[in-house]
């Protein structure tokens, strides 16, 4: 509990033993022989003082800035013209329960900002740099590109870096939600805002701190409050017209009916003062806005960044979504998915295709060097004094001197120009054939793993009501069929160029039904454009590009497309919790001002319609917050 809701509880206790008090002394008699006199007024002016005269002060001042239609204006006048009626201890008991409904609120929004806000704690204070065999502590901000940062153990890492040195366990727990620690080693890439585990690491620095992923994650979470959701924005305009309204009917209920019919104005007066305290939008000022908050808030505990409650509300609409493949649903990493030798053993075609390959950069190559040395025990590299002159053949492969015969590794058109008969390999993927000496030596399958949890998440998100799945591929069709059998993907547009897959989905847009929403998730450079196009842009966190996360709505920040799904559950949930609290709140306080304007309601069921109403919003808003 924060100083100020101390403050206000203390209040609240005082106010109340002295209101009991006085009503205590009321029912021995004490105070009957000063009934109707000063002395009892201020009776109950005191505690009335001690627990409303910061919302009197707030009334007043709204009053002078022009800021006069709010609750504070509403209390004050329904608790004034209570006293001017004679009612004193209804006008503290109003005021009273009101403070404690805003004990509430004040309590339920430190909750939920509890939830995005220990986010901050991820912001490091230092960074280690290493100065004559001596550390010193230097701001983050201050290190540049390409310096080496020294991490000891249980510190925070303050940059994105390469780690060149050490061996540990990162916690990235306040970063993805992911509770298991990731093992780094010399050549990993470490984000900052992550805890390193037992050893000390020496990290060089690739991003100033201002690009840093925790930067970036800290200026999305104090944005994220700024985008509201319709039904949001709907409900600041409601109350700015509301209030008025009712202000003005209180004023018409309390001289029109005594003008009219006759009687006195004391009576309809009081039912004024009833009519404008049941009348305060507390419960939907507050539970709405507060129960989005606590939906971003479920989905930051779980490692996914949601950039504003406009984005929450489209998500529990969501109809279609549509995937990038590499990068999103595949891990984007090639790799060596089968070896078929031809009258050689497994290890000798790729020892030979390593050798090969031993000096091209391009990603297949290195794939194939990584298979040879995670074949070896020791993680040796291939004898390169095998290795003679290597000639490299644009568009085909690479023509290299191996034990003095010639090798060819490329794909078919290569065997084919030197007239080497070869098996072809159907499966899906790079195909890279090799030939020693004139002869086909055999074939070896390179591909693009799909992500552990991709089945699960296009699985997951059927369930939860998404109708149309859909992936954009640049790749070739077969891969990107293949890939969609896989996972279960409902269609599959492949060989697109980045304006291509702007095209595709603004067909896909034109197709959606009435009030639902499509997105896109990406993680390339070349997303951007998509990202922003579609209603929800989705982008992978860890490794996405920057343009990629600065245009999307969604960021998730371990890359896990299962949770999508998991937000997408949350956005639902919370969108329930909006439209409950909306009925409940505006059923009542109609029931209850029927009742009061024809005198059927006293100054207790006004209080249980503003009052009690805002507890039982903001205690259901909150549910929002524990959404699984």
């Amino acid at each position: 509990m924060t100083g100020k809701q101390k403050n206000m509880l203390t209040r609240i206790i005082v106010s109340f033993i002295l209101y009991a008090g006085v009503l205590a002394l009321g029912k021995t008699g004490v105070t009957e022989q000063f009934s109707g006199t000063w002395l009892y007024f201020l009776l109950f002016l005191i505690p009335y003082g001690i627990i409303g005269w910061d919302i009197v002060y707030k009334a007043v001042r709204g009053i002078i800035n022009g800021q006069v239609f709010d609750e504070n204006f509403l209390m004050t006048i329904a608790t004034f013209g209570a006293f001017g009626v004679g009612e004193y201890s209804e006008a503290v008991a109003v005021m009273l329960f009101y403070q404690v409904g805003e004990l509430f609120q004040n309590y339920a929004v430190t909750r939920s900002r509890q939830s995005i806000t220990e986010l901050m704690d991820i912001c490091p204070e230092y960074a280690n740099i290493e100065e004559n065999g001596e550390l010193r502590r230097v701001d983050p901000d201050d290190v540049e590109v390409g310096a080496v940062i020294v991490v000891k153990a249980g510190e925070r890492v303050p940059l994105d870096g390469v780690v060149v040195s050490g061996t540990s366990m990162v916690d990235t727990s306040a970063l993805t939600g992911e509770s298991v620690p990731r093992g780094v080693s010399a050549g990993s890439e470490i984000i900052s805002g992550c805890v390193n585990g037992s050893g000390l690491l020496r990290v060089k620095v690739t991003k100033t701190f201002d690009d840093s992923t925790v930067a970036r994650i800290l200026e999305l979470v104090e944005n994220a409050s700024s985008k509201k959701a319709r039904v949001e924005n709907f409900i600041t305009r409601f109350a700015r017209y509301y209030t008025p309204a009712v202000v003005l009917a209180a004023v018409v209920l309390a001289v029109v009916p005594p003008v009219l019919l006759g009687g006195s104005f004391g009576e309809w007066i009081r039912r004024a003062c009833i009519f404008l305290v049941i009348s305060c939008p507390c419960a939907l000022v507050i539970s709405v806005p507060l129960s989005f908050f606590g939906g971003i808030g479920a989905a930051s505990r779980i490692g996914v960044l949601v950039k504003g409650s406009n984005y929450l509300e489209a998500l529990s609409q969501l109809d279609t979504i549509v995937f990038d493949k590499t990068g999103t649903l595949t891990k984007g990493e090639f790799c060596v998915a089968g070896i078929y030798p031809e009258n050689m053993g497994t290890g000798e075609l790729l020892e030979l295709a390593a050798l090969a390959e031993n000096y091209s950069s391009h990603p297949v190559a290195e794939s194939i060097r990584q298979a040879y040395r995670e074949s070896c025990e020791k993680g040796d590299t291939p004898d390169v004094s095998r290795l003679g002159e290597v000639r490299e053949i644009s568009g085909r492969g690479i023509c290299a001197i191996i034990d003095k015969d010639e090798v060819l590794a490329g794909n078919g058109k290569l065997m084919e120009e030197h007239g080497i008969s070869y098996r072809k390999c159907e499966e899906i993927g790079t195909i890279i054939y090799l030939s020693r000496a004139g002869k086909f030596a055999g074939s070896i399958l390179i591909a693009d793993s799909v992500k552990d949890h991709a089945e699960e998440a296009v699985r997951k998100l059927k369930e939860s009501g998404v109708r149309r799945t859909v992936m954009l591929t640049g790749d070739r069709r077969e891969v990107g069929e293949a890939v969609a059998g896989k996972l279960g993907l409902d269609e599959v547009h492949a060989e697109l160029l980045p304006a291509d897959k702007v095209e595709r989905v603004e067909k896909l847009l034109g197709e959606l039904p009435d009030n639902k929403k499509l997105a896109f998730v990406g993680d390339g450079i070349n997303d951007a454009p998509v990202l922003t196009r579609a209603d929800i842009g989705i982008a992978m966190g860890s490794m996405g590009s920057d343009a990629a996360i600065e245009a999307a709505d969604v960021v998730l920040m371990d890359d896990d497309p299962a949770k999508i799904a998991r937000v997408v559950k949350i956005a639902v949930k919370t969108m329930h919790i909006v439209r409950q609290n909306i009925i409940f709140a505006l059923g009542v306080k109609a029931l209850v001002l029927l009742l009061g304007a024809f005198g059927m309601a006293n100054m207790w069921e006004a209080v249980f319609a503003d009052v009690g109403v805002s507890v039982i919003a903001i205690l259901n808003a909150m549910r929002a917050l524990r959404a699984k």
